[in-house]
């Protein structure tokens, strides 16, 4: 068997953004649904979402057939935690918090085996490398690993310049909702003091050679980041999908107003 080619990374540097869908349903069958509605990627959210190992694995398993990548969100940046969701065969991580180079740095490391890391060596026991079953792969492994720091608060974004000159940093992420929060604007991510400080990420990301990303599910600031140049754009959620089908179905019926956006604007 051949190393699975890490697609999500090789577009990165395409020009043309790949579009995604946040998965928090924690559930095989559902994120299944998503790859085969044709998203480019598929953020497997192991952060605020209730999904754990397991949980992850079964996801990872039911998407591997389609041509959606799998990125998965560890609730931390922890070693050993990235240790053992490599391990499952994920080969994109977007790490949220992240606030300083010596941060991004230390994730580097995690993510790659020794020398140029600590990632820990246990592939017999291993799906992604098919159980000591793909040829050689301790040696390609490192070159598929693909790495997002998540900036979200004003010392990451004081700290941007360092953070991506990071070697090992494929791409930078910033997080809309805890940004506005921290900024003294909670659930107003298209305050214009948010809106200048995310435009300004993103030019400074793109400059530095590096892969811009966020999260939106309001369409016009999507579409704003992907001409700005954001080279992956997640543009809604499934929970938040499903909810908004589930109560426009039963308003129809029941004759009640949709509720308002109780989301904080992001999601």
């Amino acid at each position: 068997m051949d190393m699975p080619v890490n697609l999500f990374k090789q577009r990165l540097g395409s020009g043309t953004a790949q579009i995604g869908l946040w998965l928090g349903l924690a559930d095989a069958y559902c994120a299944e649904l998503a790859a085969n509605a044709g998203f480019d990627w598929l953020l497997i959210d192991g952060e605020h979402a209730p999904n754990d190992l397991r949980g992850m694995l079964s996801q990872l398993q039911a998407v591997a057939a389609y041509a959606s990548q799998p990125v998965i969100r560890p609730v931390i940046g922890d070693t050993a935690l990235i240790k053992q969701v490599l391990d499952l065969g994920a080969q994109t991580l977007l790490v949220p918090m992240v606030e300083s180079a010596e941060q991004a740095r230390q994730l580097v490391s995690a993510m790659h085996y020794p020398p140029q890391g600590i990632r820990g060596v246990g592939s017999a026991l291993a799906r992604a490398s098919r159980w000591n079953s793909i040829p050689g792969y301790l040696e390609l492994a490192n070159a598929q690993m693909c790495l997002l720091v998540q900036i979200e608060n004003p010392e990451g974004l004081a700290n941007l310049d360092a953070i991506v000159a990071v070697e090992g940093v494929d791409g930078v992420f910033i997080g809309p909702a805890d940004l506005s929060a921290a900024m003294g604007h909670r659930g107003n991510p298209g305050h214009p003091d948010v809106q200048a400080a995310i435009e300004d990420a993103i030019v400074r990301i793109q400059r530095a050679g590096k892969a811009a990303g966020i999260l939106s599910a309001d369409e016009t600031l999507a579409r704003r980041y992907i001409e700005l140049g954001a080279a992956f754009v997640a543009v809604g959620v499934d929970t938040t999908v499903l909810m908004r089908g589930l109560q426009t179905l039963a308003g129809k019926f029941k004759d009640s107003p949709l509720p308002g956006n109780a989301g904080g604007g992001v999601y």
